[in-house]
């Protein structure tokens, strides 16, 4: 068992993530007692902050706390990974973003994907033989990439928590912190 006041969780986006998918886990974390890090690549682009999508066009802007590319993953008990179309795809082309996603996967600690992130589940080769959820729209991609797609608000799976969308968020955020108290899940295989 995992104290959620002495967690340390790292979320990991870049400019165009779904806005209430980062404000939302990243308040209902910290109001839980959980010390919570914005981290962003450095191609993102303003040096302090990374910009929202917020459902038909640009949203607030979110205080980044770290540059990805000095962000250690053994310093942090959890990793969510927020949505939105632009922000996973322009994370999977960054060599970093896949790197600290496969280091968390394979060291069994909580790793939250909401929306169109399970794409970066995809890009390291996790989702095979996985319970999942995502996006309506990349249920495709899931099942391509030998995921078992489930319509459901929060599926979880060895300490890996997805969610399909925005109206999950209550759901999504409550799994993540039950995931973090009950610690790490052991060492999880990723595909070849």
């Amino acid at each position: 068992m995992s104290d959620i006041k002495q967690s340390k969780v790292l979320i990991l986006a870049t400019d165009g993530f779904e806005e209430t998918e980062l404000t939302v886990p990243l308040q209902a974390l910290k109001s839980a007692g959980a010390s919570v890090v914005v981290a962003s690549p450095k191609s993102r682009e303003s040096r302090e902050s990374i910009r929202a999508w917020d459902k038909t066009d640009w949203g607030k802007n979110v205080a980044v706390d770290k540059d990805l590319e000095d962000i250690d993953p053994a310093d942090y008990d959890a990793l969510v990974l927020p949505g939105g179309q632009i922000n996973p795809d322009k994370l999977r082309l960054e060599p970093k973003a896949l790197d600290v996603i496969r280091t968390f996967l394979v060291s069994g600690k909580v790793v939250a994907a909401i929306c169109h992130a399970p794409w970066l589940l995809i890009e390291v080769g996790v989702v095979k033989g996985l319970n999942l959820t995502s996006f309506s729209s990349i249920r495709t991609d899931v099942i391509n990439a030998g995921g078992q797609w489930r319509d459901e608000a929060v599926v979880t799976d060895k300490g890996i928590v997805t969610s399909r969308n925005p109206g999950d968020l209550d759901a999504f955020c409550a799994k993540i912190i039950e995931e973090i108290e009950e610690g790490n899940h052991g060492a999880r295989r990723l595909a070849a």
